[in-house]
C-alpha cells in the first residue's frame, strides 16, 4: 500500500481528461493536478524549451512527494518522457505508448492515422511507436494547430470547425486509415465530431483510458495501490489564470473542480492545502 499522491500535469487543462479516466478506475487515489495555463499550450512551441518545461514541472510535483508521474500532455510526452524515465527513481508514465497499444489492437487493417499538435506530429513519436510494435503497419499524420485553440473556448461543435476538421482529415481518410489516434489530450471534447467527420468505418483512440489502465497495472504490479476507505481527492494546480482554469476544468472534468489553486514554481501551495506528512490532502 502507498497513500502518496500521484502527480499529473498538463500544459493547460486538456490533461484533465486523463484525470477523469484515473478517478473512475482508482477512485482510491488522490491526485495532484497541474496545468502550465501561462506557458500553454506547448504544442507551437520549440521542443527542447517543452522539454525543459516538462522537467521543471516534474521536479515540482516531486516536491509533493509523489509516487508516479503522468504527462498528460502528448506535446511533453514526445519532447521529455524517455529522458524523464531515465532521470527519475519514480514511475513516469506518458500518454502516447498506451494510445498506440489501443490502435494497434483494435486496427483490422493497420491503417492507422494520427493527429496532434505541431510538436507532437513533428516529434515523429507516434510513428515510432507504432513501427516499433508492429512495423507492418502504415502510418498517417496530421497536425491540427488550431484544434486546441477551438476546445478552450467551448467551440466544439459548428460548420467553421467541421469544415477545418474535414481539412485535416481529408487527406488520411482518401488513403483509407480504419483507425484515428487523437494525439492532443483536449481532442476527446472533439470526439462526436470527428467521429462525424471521420464516418463509422473509422475508429477514434483516446489514450485516457489507456494511460489510466497503466497506472494501475504499475502501481498495482509494485504494491502502492491506495487502500482503505478513505476516498480519494484531487488538487488543481494552475500557473494560470485562476477562474478561467474553474471554468475550462468544469467543462473537462466536471463539478470536482471546486478550487483552483495559483502557483509559481519557486513555492508551494500554503500548509492548509498540505497533511501533516506533506502531502496532498
Amino acid at each position: 500500500m502507498n497513500d502518496r499522491p500521484i502527480g499529473i500535469f498538463d500544459s493547460g487543462i486538456g490533461g484533465l481528461t486523463v484525470v477523469r479516466s484515473v478517478m473512475d478506475r482508482l477512485p482510491g487515489e488522490r491526485i495532484i493536478y497541474l496545468g502550465d495555463g501561462a506557458r500553454g499550450p506547448y504544442g507551437p512551441r520549440d521542443i527542447d524549451e517543452v522539454s525543459r518545461f516538462a522537467h521543471e514541472i516534474i521536479e515540482y510535483l516531486l516536491g509533493f512527494g509523489v509516487k508516479l508521474i503522468v504527462i498528460a500532455c502528448n506535446s511533453a510526452t514526445a519532447a521529455a518522457l524517455e529522458q524523464a524515465q531515465r532521470r527519475y527513481d519514480i514511475p513516469v508514465v506518458g500518454v502516447i505508448m498506451p494510445g498506440v497499444r489501443a490502435a494497434l489492437r483494435r486496427s483490422k487493417r493497420l491503417q492507422i492515422g494520427v493527429i496532434g499538435t505541431n510538436v507532437t506530429i513533428s516529434s515523429g513519436s507516434y510513428e515510432r511507436a507504432i513501427k516499433k510494435l508492429d512495423p507492418r503497419a502504415t502510418v498517417y499524420s496530421q497536425a491540427c494547430p488550431e484544434f486546441v485553440e477551438f476546445v478552450e473556448r467551448g467551440e466544439v461543435t459548428g460548420d467553421h470547425i467541421s469544415e477545418m476538421a474535414l481539412g485535416y482529415l481529408d487527406p488520411m481518410l482518401e488513403a483509407g486509415i480504419d483507425t484515428l489516434i487523437m494525439g492532443c489530450t483536449h481532442y476527446p471534447l472533439l470526439a462526436p465530431l470527428l467521429a462525424q467527420v471521420a464516418g463509422p468505418g473509422v475508429e477514434l483512440i483516446s489514450s485516457a483510458e489507456e494511460t489510466a489502465a497503466e497506472v494501475d497495472t504499475i502501481l498495482d504490479r509494485l504494491g502502492w495501490l491506495a487502500e482503505g476507505d478513505r476516498p480519494g481527492s484531487m488538487m488543481f494546480l494552475t500557473t494560470g489564470d485562476v477562474d478561467e482554469g474553474r471554468r475550462l476544468g468544469r467543462m473537462f472534468l466536471g463539478p470536482e473542480v471546486r478550487e483552483v489553486i495559483p502557483i509559481t514554481f519557486d513555492e508551494h501551495p500554503a500548509p492548509d492545502f498540505l497533511d501533516a506528512e506533506g502531502e496532498a490532502s
